[in-house]
């Protein structure tokens, strides 16, 4: 049997972990004050959240998975939630006490800040569960100083700075949460060993079979889930080995491709345009003009 839990409010998310609300829009959760989870006698537990939420786990409180996927869970584990996600726990009918800490704030925090926009920059909000940020101890103490300052502001009287010296701290705090991924991506070298060189391998087999005429051009998404990796974390890796994002790398392929088939004076544009997947020529002329400058006519003449 299966339950969902909604939590659209921070003040919703106070009240189940015992917190007095200092603001009805953010809050640092500490939950060692929260009561004995209990969920009774349902097999699974769904939690979908209209908040955006950071956990700081320290201890493993029953498998969790987002959407098909379970976390590769350990202690330290940061956890990214953006409202609307959802979060399922397999709960095996023990009592357990929460431990560790969570920011938890709503979208209405962020209007008229400079986070409102760059909120949408921190693409790790949509990371895959498998993708969670594992810190180190010194990391784990940056995560519970940017916490306390935050907390500090809350529990001062709220006055016409509060507001900015709240989102400055957390857009600070996810600045750090960007740096320990680039650390992550760096030290799980075994786990994304290769992922360039197959990307490489499966655009390959992709633009020399009969996979554009039927799918048409592969998106991100395409190559991400066969790699069983979210897009933003497969776009990111490939960014940061290549210096260019997943769609550019793509793009890359299927003008280098195109460039040689143009030397064969048989295929018309037309056709080439087909056999990369475009369903319009003239998409095909637009995209071969703007990286080379050239339509795929003049491209062929110059050559």
């Amino acid at each position: 049997m299966e339950k969902i839990f909604r939590y659209d409010t921070v003040i919703e998310y106070n009240v189940l972990n015992n917190h007095e609300t200092f603001h009805p829009l953010v809050n640092v959760i500490d939950f060692s004050k929260a009561n004995p989870r209990t969920w009774g006698a349902e097999a699974n537990v769904r939690l979908n959240f209209g908040l955006y939420c950071i956990f700081l786990k320290d201890v493993k409180c029953g498998d969790l998975k987002y959407g098909r996927n379970y976390y590769d869970y350990q202690e330290g584990t940061l956890v990214f939630v953006a409202p609307g996600q959802v979060i399922e726990i397999e709960n095996d009918g023990k009592i357990y006490q929460p431990k560790g800490h969570a920011l938890v704030f709503h979208p209405d925090l962020l209007q008229g800040t400079n986070l409102s926009n760059g909120i949408y920059d921190y693409s790790f909000f949509s990371y895959k569960s498998h993708e969670a940020l594992h810190v180190s101890e010194r990391e784990r103490q940056i995560v519970l100083d940017c916490f306390s300052k935050i907390k500090y502001e809350l529990q001062q009287n709220i006055d016409r700075h509060s507001k900015k010296v709240i989102t400055s701290n957390i857009e600070l705090f996810l600045n750090y949460c960007t740096r320990f991924y680039d650390r992550q991506f760096i030290t799980r070298e075994n786990v994304n060993k290769g992922i360039l060189e197959k990307f490489e391998e499966h655009l390959h087999d992709f633009f020399f079979s009969d996979r554009p005429q039927t799918i048409g051009l592969p998106s991100v998404a395409y190559f991400a889930n066969e790699f069983n990796l979210s897009s933003n974390y497969f776009g990111d890796l490939i960014k940061r080995e290549t210096g260019k994002s997943a769609k550019e790398y793509i793009q890359c392929k299927i003008i280098d491709i195109a460039k040689n088939k143009l030397f064969n004076k048989d295929n018309t544009v037309s056709e080439i345009a087909n056999t990369l997947g475009f369903k319009y020529p003239q998409h095909f002329a637009r995209m071969f003009k703007k990286e080379t400058g050239l339509t795929p006519i003049e491209y062929r003449n110059m050559n």
